[in-house]
């Protein structure tokens, strides 16, 4: 039952604190989605457009263009040069944002949906489904915070955009260097991605009534099937 003293600020701190008690108390605001939405867009956003404003432009250049095809690299060289400036990435990074967060929250909507009609039932409409792929996507805004706190303590302004991924895999396990074949690939997946799925498997059970289980399987299994794949064809 929605507590009438609860707020979105409330909801904001709960669903890193005390998820559980958050996405219930989400479940009937679904006006509540804007919070967490335009947060969440502004630090990411906001983090690329630091970025670009800072880093040694003309090394970022030449660093996109090593890792062009070696058949490809000396004919792509001065379209790559014309065609990238701090300002037209920025703006490019920062419209990319907010494009693609609207864009997967509305594959994530449509993907709950479809997987509860057919799974359990439940009544829970397809704006409740994108409020809480919104909401359980929140803690995203770590990443972005910890991209910040990688450009204040950088050694230089010569950093890759990936570096600002702190807490993926790459950073963390893998070390790949770009290029190499696991790079794209670990540098996708992160610890926050982790811990996304895991606030969707719990406010799956508690939105359905599903068991933890096969609430998990809902949760994982588009994850699984692209990083899965992917993987096989490195």
């Amino acid at each position: 039952m929605a507590n009438t003293s609860y707020t979105v600020f409330n909801a904001m701190v709960d669903i890193v604190a005390s998820p559980g008690k958050a996405l219930d108390q989400i479940k009937p605001h679904t006006s509540w989605l804007w919070a967490p939405l335009l947060i969440s867009m502004a630090l990411a956003a906001g983090v690329l457009a630091t970025y670009y404003s800072w880093v040694d432009f003309e090394w970022l250049v030449e660093e996109t263009i090593q890792q062009l095809p070696a058949e490809n690299r000396a004919e792509s060289a001065d379209a790559v040069r014309s065609f990238m400036s701090p300002n037209v990435s920025m703006m490019t990074a920062v419209t990319a944002v907010v494009v693609m967060t609207l864009l997967i929250y509305l594959i994530e909507a449509i993907y709950f949906h479809l997987a509860n009609k057919i799974t359990t039932g439940a009544e829970v409409s397809f704006g409740q489904w994108f409020s809480f792929a919104a909401w359980t996507s929140f803690v995203g805004v770590f990443a972005s915070l910890a991209g910040f706190v990688a450009i204040l303590t950088a050694d230089s302004n010569q950093m890759a955009p990936e570096s600002l991924q702190v807490f993926s895999f790459n950073n963390l396990l893998v070390h790949a260097q770009a290029g190499d074949p696991w790079y794209r690939w670990a540098s996708s997946l992160s610890l926050i991605n982790i811990w996304m799925l895991a606030l969707a498997s719990i406010g799956i059970a508690r939105w359905t009534g599903a068991s933890m289980v096969k609430s998990t399987v809902i949760a994982i299994l588009p994850w699984v099937l692209i990083f899965g794949i992917w993987a096989l064809t490195i």
